[in-house]
């Protein structure tokens, strides 16, 4: 089913006999803050190599951040850089508020720019972390990116004066087991409505709650203006921007539309 109307109400109609939600959010929920959706973690990137000559995914992996964490650090800076000069939007607010309204809500993000959480979303799993905490690559001290004055290329620990990185998942490395486990917790369970909001699910595990849905009486939705890896299988498709499309969505349930 295409957007409109009939679609709309058709999602609305299944909310209000709803008790539980699942998330599942990508970079074009935070277009909508300002931040590019493109290539590399967090997306800033679209030349095919930086201006070090090597692929984004080289100079933002895990192996970069041991053996030249100046390079590293040179790109999460700009990502950092962008993410302080925006806010979350509407359509995480809209989340934020679905969760607190139903019985049982769950957000899956691929986003490491913290924006779920700032707007009140507590039910989250940022599977790839979040750029605004910081590790000790020697002692283990966590820090908030917040708590730094400044931002020296690379930062150092304060107790150790070892490097400090971002807790985030950087190419190469394996996701968290933590959050996998949660994750499959909350699946097991099940989900009456399935959100995919501004990804494009090209990896497995983004993509594996609408598949699995499928087997389910479960209702999956994608918001996303182009389309994805997982658009022939939702039952729902709006092809347009993310935040405007949440808040559409939730003040027709609230009866305001």
């Amino acid at each position: 089913m295409d957007s409109g109307n009939e679609a709309l109400k058709a999602v609305v109609d299944r909310l209000r006999g709803c008790r539980s939600i699942l998330f599942i959010t990508g970079a074009g929920l935070s277009a909508d803050s300002g931040l590019p959706t493109y290539r590399g973690i967090g997306g800033l990137y679209q030349r095919e190599n930086t201006e070090d000559g090597i692929p984004i995914e080289q100079a933002l992996s895990g192996a970069m951040m041991q053996r030249r964490p100046q390079i590293a650090w040179k790109h999460l800076a700009r990502i950092i850089e962008s993410c302080r000069s925006a806010r979350y939007n509407r359509g995480h607010a809209v989340i934020a508020e679905m969760e607190a309204h139903f019985e049982r809500v769950w957000t899956l993000t691929q986003n490491v720019d913290g924006f779920h959480r700032d707007a009140g979303t507590r039910n989250l799993i940022d599977i790839h972390g979040d750029i605004h905490g910081l590790l000790c690559t020697a002692c283990g001290k966590r820090r908030r990116l917040e708590e730094l004055t400044d931002l020296p290329i690379p930062p150092r620990c304060a107790a150790c004066g070892a490097v400090l990185r971002p807790d985030v998942v950087l190419f190469g490395e394996m996701l968290p087991e933590n959050k996998l486990d949660m994750l499959e917790r909350q699946l097991r369970r099940g989900f009456d409505v399935i959100f995919s909001v501004g990804t494009t699910s090209v990896f497995p595990y983004i993509a594996a709650p609408v598949w699995q849905a499928q087997h389910c009486d479960t209702l999956t939705v994608e918001i996303n203006p182009g389309h994805s890896e997982v658009s022939h299988l939702v039952d729902i498709r709006f092809a347009q921007g993310a935040a405007a499309t949440l808040e559409a969505i939730w003040s027709a349930y609230k009866g305001k539309t």
